[in-house]
């Protein structure tokens, strides 16, 4: 259901490196030739051995590449390393900064804050949703299952739950918490909006009503009720 395209960056994304990792990196990366293991420690101050880990280290991530010097005098040739294409997209990542900078200037910059988010929301929630055919509707228990699935994939560990004529769904992550609980109007406005574009764009007979945020310190609860008669689909 969830738009791979759009979320698999984050899975092929390398993992931020150690500080003594990320400098024999950016040492590679600085060079204009393949270096030796002596001239890689001599400038990143560690000592030879060490420095011949953080470089098998990044050879096995991917991020540089190891080849054996070419000698066409007497010796044992050396091991050479180079920095990888892939390498430029590594470092620490701040997201979290980013996240809390651009929600508190639209929770403060924005005359309707709660309501521009549940907006964003609902565009991305039809965005982040296949397309269905033509004339294909789907049912409530298929709505729910794509909705359960795609909120798994973003990272709200969900659980879809039924009382009588009462669904619910139970999210018991929320991959934003510090900057949802600093801004929830906002954040959680966002996410009650993904899940109301992506059943629209499902043209499901359900429809996401509220989202209550941390009604325990691990549980968000988002309430399901029939859509509305009529209701024309956003993306058709």
């Amino acid at each position: 259901m969830i738009n791979r395209e759009v979320t698999r960056a984050d899975a092929l994304n390398p993992p931020a490196l150690g500080s003594s990792r990320a400098r024999v990196l950016a040492t590679l990366n600085n060079a204009r030739s393949p270096l030796g293991i002596a001239e890689v420690a001599e400038q990143v101050r560690l000592h030879p051995n060490t420095t011949r880990f953080h470089l098998d280290g990044l050879v096995e991530q991917g991020l540089a590449a190891r080849s054996i010097e070419d000698r066409e005098v007497p010796g044992r040739p050396r091991a050479l390393y180079t920095a990888t294409p892939n390498s430029a997209k590594t470092g620490r990542r701040s997201y979290r900064l980013l996240a809390e900078i651009l929600t508190s200037y639209f929770a403060t910059h924005t005359k309707q804050p709660r309501q521009a988010a549940l907006k964003a929301g609902e565009a991305w929630g039809r965005f982040l949703t296949e397309q269905q055919p033509p004339f294909r509707r789907t049912d409530t228990s298929a709505a729910v299952k794509l909705l359960v699935d795609a909120l798994d994939d973003i990272g709200f560990a969900p659980e879809a739950v039924t009382t009588g004529r009462r669904r619910q769904i139970l999210l018991h992550h929320c991959p934003f918490r510090e900057t949802a609980e600093e801004h929830g109007d906002v954040v959680c406005s966002v996410h009650l909006g993904l899940m109301r574009g992506m059943l629209r764009q499902l043209d499901a007979p359900i429809d996401a009503q509220q989202l209550d945020q941390f009604v325990e310190p691990n549980l968000c609860v988002a309430h399901l009720v029939k859509a509305p008669a009529g209701r024309t689909p956003a993306s058709r």
